[in-house]
């Protein structure tokens, strides 16, 4: 049976993301910003919490780990072992490669630095997913806070190879802000306005606006179009490397 996945709005814009298999009756949770919300929607569903797989330390995005586990004491938490020391006590520590096994396949554990230097996604290739905490959002991007520039920018060109019908579980709701800001790079991408009206009409009704895909990333991202002849010519950059496109977006948009 087809896994089945539950977003969660918690604290004032996280997302978290319950991905259950009926199969085996076991349930991930990605990302566990607030318990209230996560326990009482598996408690809605019928579903039994099995893991708790962390993307990065950051405490919006773990800070539901401890009342998680002492409620569901079986649930396994995982994280990045490179951030062992800053994480919840972690049951299975990972790193790149890695296989966690769910469904009809895995998450597969890509690492992705620049947000954090020991950030994580899950890509669950069989269910054409990937989960991208905080280093790729609907129509951006995570702040460089640990990493560098060229180290953000590799891990977005990696999930920008993922196939175009992935569907992308970001950690944070920020589409109508980051579709805004796309706006004044790329003014006459006619994909990009779209999504800017469809985002406004979303999130002025309370809806939400993800899951998004790669392949629509791929078409109105600024941070996945760094080789657009467009776009390069709106930021003064047409003979610059990708990165340097890459740096100037990324500071523009900490400005915006």
């Amino acid at each position: 049976m087809t896994v089945q996945f539950r977003l969660l709005q918690c604290l004032s814009d996280n997302f978290c993301l319950l991905a259950h298999d009926p199969g085996t009756g076991s349930t991930i949770c990605f990302d566990a910003p607030d318990a209230d919300p996560i326990a009482a929607a598996l408690d809605a569903q019928g579903w039994r919490l099995s893991e708790i797989a962390l993307t990065h330390h950051h405490q919006d995005h773990i800070g539901g780990v401890a009342a998680l586990k002492a409620r569901f004491p079986a649930a396994r938490v995982i994280g990045a072992g490179k951030d062992a020391h800053r994480l919840p006590p972690l049951d299975l520590a990972v790193t790149e490669g890695d296989e966690i096994p769910f469904g009809r396949g895995v998450a597969r554990v890509l690492e992705t630095p620049g947000h954090t230097l020991g950030h994580i996604v899950y890509h669950l290739a069989n269910e054409a997913a990937v989960v991208t905490g905080d280093t790729l959002f609907s129509l951006g991007c995570g702040r460089v806070m640990e990493g560098t520039m060229p180290m953000m920018f590799a891990s977005l060109q990696r999930l920008a190879t993922l196939p175009a019908e992935t569907a992308v579980y970001c950690g944070h709701e920020y589409t109508l802000a980051n579709a805004r800001f796309a706006a004044t790079v790329e003014p006459d991408n006619p994909a990009l306005l779209e999504r800017l009206a469809e985002a406004e009409r979303l999130r002025a009704r309370g809806a939400v606006t993800i899951p998004t895909t790669i392949g629509r990333e791929r078409a109105t991202n600024p941070f996945f179009r760094t080789d657009d002849p467009k776009l390069r010519k709106i930021l003064g950059l047409e003979d610059a490397g990708d990165v340097e496109v890459f740096t100037e977006l990324r500071e523009r948009k900490n400005r915006f």
